[in-house]
């Protein structure tokens, strides 16, 4: 990522409902179109939204056999997108199975979407990491440990919550690129997310892009509440 973009999740039910929220910006933004929406309006939206200029984060979490997940980028490669993820847990072989699929269904001449992989959802406690998956190490060991393994499948970066971005570039560099969801300004409730942090804090430990959803889309005047949180996340605080 050359800039460091702040993602608006579209987490909308459907695309009447998207395109009203859209009305209320008159600039191309970076959206999320994620499971809800996508399974919703399929294919066709993506392709509305990228007609309208909007950079596109689709955040569909692959995660199934190699074959499968190949077979999947090699269609979803022909949708335009900028980025796309699968899980980390799926393993080495499926990852490197992801991007063959994008390499192979990208049109020629243009630039195949960048691939990260999911360690952990923010939504994840270690109570529930080591009582329900039953995985008995600190999650940030954990999420290390899935980091390391997608960038030696050749992922672009992964999806982890703002504290361990840190603790990834030190170990695999600035370039690996690091999206944080769980922003949300300090009035905002954490909702069903318990690794959060404001714009600012993902700024200063070194996030390469956050994703922010109900702070803006359910803001009562949601251009106003992007450009806050865009001003704090570039470090521009009027």
């Amino acid at each position: 990522m050359k800039d460091k973009p702040l993602i608006i999740a579209l987490d909308f039910p459907s695309g009447i409902e998207t395109m009203h929220f859209l009305e209320h910006f008159n600039e191309s933004l970076y959206v999320k179109v994620g499971m809800e929406l996508f399974y919703q309006e399929g294919a066709p939206f993506v392709y509305r939204l990228k007609e309208l200029g909007h950079r596109i984060f689709l955040d569909l979490k692959l995660h199934d056999i190699p074959n499968t997940v190949q077979c999947a980028m090699r269609r979803i490669a022909s949708f335009g997108v900028d980025l796309v993820n699968v899980h980390a847990a799926g393993g080495s072989a499926m990852m490197e199975a992801a991007l063959e699929g994008l390499e192979a269904g990208t049109p020629s001449g243009q630039k195949r979407p960048s691939c990260i992989a999911v360690t952990q959802l923010t939504s994840t406690s270690q109570d529930v990491m080591s009582n329900e998956i039953l995985i008995n190490r600190p999650i940030e060991e954990v999420v290390l440990t899935y980091a390391h393994l997608a960038s030696k499948s050749g992922m672009d970066g992964v999806v982890c919550s703002v504290h361990e971005v840190e603790l990834i570039h030190s170990c695999l560099g600035e370039r690996f690129l690091t999206v944080t969801p769980g922003i949300r300004p300090k009035s905002v409730l954490v909702n069903d997310q318990v690794r959060v942090a404001t714009p600012e804090i993902a700024r200063q430990l070194g996030s390469n892009a956050i994703v922010v959803g109900r702070a803006i889309t359910c803001a009562d005047n949601p251009l106003d509440a992007y450009r806050k949180m865009y001003k704090e996340w570039i470090g521009s605080i009027e």
